[in-house]
């Protein structure tokens, strides 16, 4: 992939929206919702500190996370969907 993350940012591939419900209800596309999962493919070296050092990120690629619906920007690079986070913007790790 050609697509690098600068500073505290991070690319998330999302995973796939739910086709059915718990009950087995097929879900039709306007009915899906976005998804807020996804796998870090990449992550930028980090925010700068006061000294001009970047600081590590807490993520890491490979790290399943959870962020918001309505976070990041969405982006689509080779027609694939990805997602570009600043680290502030994810809530939590699946471990």
């Amino acid at each position: 992939m050609k697509l690098k993350p600068l500073q505290d940012r991070v690319i998330v591939k999302q995973q796939e929206a739910e086709e059915k419900t718990a009950s087995g209800i097929l879900l039709p596309d306007a009915a899906k919702e976005k998804p807020t999962k996804g796998k870090v493919i990449a992550a930028g070296p980090g925010k700068l500190s006061e000294k001009g050092k970047p600081m590590e990120l807490s993520v890491r690629v490979g790290d399943v996370v959870w962020y918001g619906k309505y976070s990041g920007n969405d982006v689509e690079v080779n027609n694939e969907k990805f997602v570009i986070l600043r680290e502030s913007e994810i809530l939590g790790i699946l471990e």
